[in-house]
């Protein structure tokens, strides 16, 4: 039977597979224990996907990656694996995207693992137990091709890798829920494609720098849940493709930006629990016309009140809103708990 008629197989066109991809098909390989038998020969692999599946068992104990030389893409995501990262994975110059997201894997990322794999753009490994230290340096040169790297959810520590400003392609960094600390690096501000910065429920501390203006392709910030002091960068507005901004349950101070409303792309904008102050209505909030939730619950901020009800739903800067926390300050009627109303489709949503 000639298996590349099979489903989710690929062969070049001297009939050797190339591409297998068996995702979400039940598996649990004999005794439910990952091997690499069945994969050995098939030494012109360059697509492997096994994700969502119920594979046990390590990659490192099965030597996976010694006969797939040309692995360019590998997704074993939602997964049982568990045990360390192969070094022999790193040794293969092909491998473009590894998503090893949603196992058990454990231990640290070998110190070199991004230079030994220079094709690499794309690395996800949220959501596993891995501990240690991030690789530092991930691009020692800026012609470096990662776009992805995905940290999320494990266990390391110590500070956030050096040089990620030579990162020139990079678009996405997540490393929230972990135990990461120390500032964020001033040359971070300079990996410009730089799309989402997603590091919560950390430890960070220090300042954010006005250098992060230099980001303007940012779309997401997400930096909640941390030690960040200070002020808010004064010029923050012109982060123009800004839609959400997370900044809460820091130590912020001072009054917000006038910049600030200019980002009118915003869709969310969390600014609760820090000690932020100043009348926040002088500020005219009808320029962020696209928010949903704007949420300063637990700052100082003074002011007059809001309108409620019917009322808010002609609030200029209000069409779209859906959540307004407010709960905390010192603001009129803020302790009072309201009902805002769409405009147009008068759908329900909380103002605390």
């Amino acid at each position: 039977m000639d298996c590349c008629q099979w489903e989710g197989i690929t062969c070049d066109a001297v009939g050797r597979v190339t591409h297998l991809h068996l995702s979400s098909k039940g598996l649990k390989l004999k005794g439910g224990i990952f091997s690499s038998s069945s994969l050995s020969n098939l030494t012109h692999l360059t697509h492997l996907n096994l994700s969502r599946n119920s594979l046990h068992g390590s990659l490192d104990q099965a030597g996976f990656f010694l006969s797939l030389g040309r692995l360019e893409v590998l997704d074993l995501s939602f997964n049982l694996l568990s045990g360390e990262l192969p070094g022999s994975l790193s040794s293969s110059n092909n491998i473009r995207r590894l998503d090893l997201s949603n196992n058990r894997f454990h231990g640290a990322i070998p110190s070199s693992f991004f230079q030994q794999a220079k094709n690499l753009s794309r690395f996800n490994v949220t959501n596993n137990h891995f501990t240690g230290y991030i690789p530092s340096p991930i691009c020692v040169k800026s012609s470096s091709l990662i776009r992805l790297l995905d940290f999320s959810y494990n266990n390391f520590g110590g500070n956030l890798p050096r040089r990620l400003g030579n990162c020139s392609k990079l678009e996405v960094f997540h490393a929230g829920y972990n135990n990461l600390s120390g500032s964020l690096p001033e040359d971070i501000y300079d990996a410009t494609s730089l799309k989402e910065i997603a590091i919560p429920a950390n430890s960070f501390h220090g300042g954010i720098s006005n250098r992060i203006v230099n980001l303007t392709n940012l779309t997401i910030l997400d930096l909640y849940l941390n030690h960040f002091s200070g002020l808010l960068p004064i010029d923050i507005g012109k982060l123009s493709k800004l839609k959400v901004l997370l900044l809460h349950s820091n130590n912020l101070e001072g009054s917000l930006p006038p910049s600030l409303l200019n980002c009118s792309n915003l869709m969310e904008l969390n600014l609760g629990f820090n000690l932020l102050d100043g009348d926040i209505s002088a500020y005219n909030f009808s320029r962020l016309g696209q928010l949903h939730k704007l949420d300063f619950i637990s700052n100082q901020f003074t002011g007059e009140e809001i309108p409620d009800g019917d009322h808010m739903a002609d609030f200029d800067g209000f069409q779209n809103l859906r959540i307004l926390a407010l709960r905390g300050c010192e603001l009129t009627r803020s302790d009072t708990y309201m009902v805002v109303y769409a405009q147009e489709a008068r759908d329900l949503g909380y103002v605390t």
